[in-house]
């Protein structure tokens, strides 16, 4: 099936990289980040058959403009915006990683606009300092013989191909195969845009400001949408960062996907693109 490029105009004018493909109800995916681009085209691929999938570039990244402002509200804003431009009343949400927190923001924000979500190798609604000592510990147990590597380009102010050596050391490292590790992250970062690390570090920070928060977990606990938390069992984030906001939601199953990592429709597309899809697909 082909897809072709649209660009959606957000209401502050912005120009938001779009497309879609497939047939079906609809699901917008959200990417993960913040700062980084929609490299879901295989995710979305496995689905097709299922859905009409909606894929975009957050604001700043990627094919999108590269403007702010950056904040969570701006990028449910900017959702919103897709969702219109789309023509769409009501669709299911698919977010990975940072992506499942912006796609479950938006839920809370809009729920009568959200008819799924699901929630991939996300980390919760805990404070950060819940799993990230974990996440490093693992980071640079699957790093290895590139760790040195990793930790002086991470030192010093790098080349743009400096840049993407750098992310894809660190990327290597969400994959549990670790022979195919390098290969599947050279895979994601092709095409290669540069990473909006003002974009990064301003979302970033908001998420860690609200994460934790009674008022969060309160707002998921009043959630009337069906979720569906999926994680790589060999994801170096751990799983038990999600326990909080499973216990959170009123309408939730979760599913583990063993001997996959981060990016698991890579490693187990036959289990991914059943329990995903068999998901989105239910009335």
């Amino acid at each position: 099936m082909s897809s072709e490029d649209e660009a959606v105009l957000t209401d502050d004018g912005t120009r938001l990289w779009a497309t879609r493909v497939g047939e079906g109800a609809p699901v917008i995916l959200c990417h993960g980040g913040p700062g980084l681009w929609d490299f879901l085209d295989e995710l979305a691929a496995l689905l097709a058959d299922r859905a009409t999938v909606h894929r975009w570039d957050q604001r700043g990244c990627g094919r999108s403009q590269r403007r702010g402002p950056y904040s969570l509200a701006r990028s449910v804003a900017d959702l919103d915006a897709v969702r219109r431009h789309f023509g769409l009343d009501r669709m299911a949400l698919l977010g990975h990683s940072y992506g499942a927190q912006l796609a479950l923001r938006y839920a809370l924000d809009h729920p009568g606009r959200v008819s799924a979500l699901a929630y991939v190798s996300g980390t919760g609604i805990d404070d950060r300092t819940t799993w990230r000592p974990a996440y490093r510990q693992n980071l640079r147990a699957n790093l290895g013989q590139h760790l040195a590597r990793w930790e002086t380009l991470g030192d010093r102010e790098r080349t743009e191909a400096e840049e993407r050596e750098w992310c894809l050391l660190q990327w290597s490292a969400d994959y549990a195969d670790r022979e195919r590790a390098l290969a599947l992250a050279e895979a994601s970062a092709t095409p290669w845009f540069a990473v909006n690390h003002a974009c990064n570090t301003t979302i970033g920070a908001e998420v860690d400001r609200v994460s934790g928060t009674p008022e969060l977990r309160a707002e998921c606990e009043r959630l009337d949408v069906p979720v569906l938390i999926v994680h790589g069992a060999e994801d170096i984030r751990p799983n038990t960062a999600l326990d909080s906001l499973a216990e959170a939601l009123p309408r939730v199953s979760r599913t583990l996907l063993d001997g996959a990592g981060h990016l698991p429709w890579v490693e187990d597309p036959n289990g991914f693109r059943s329990t995903v899809g068999d998901f989105l697909a239910m009335p």
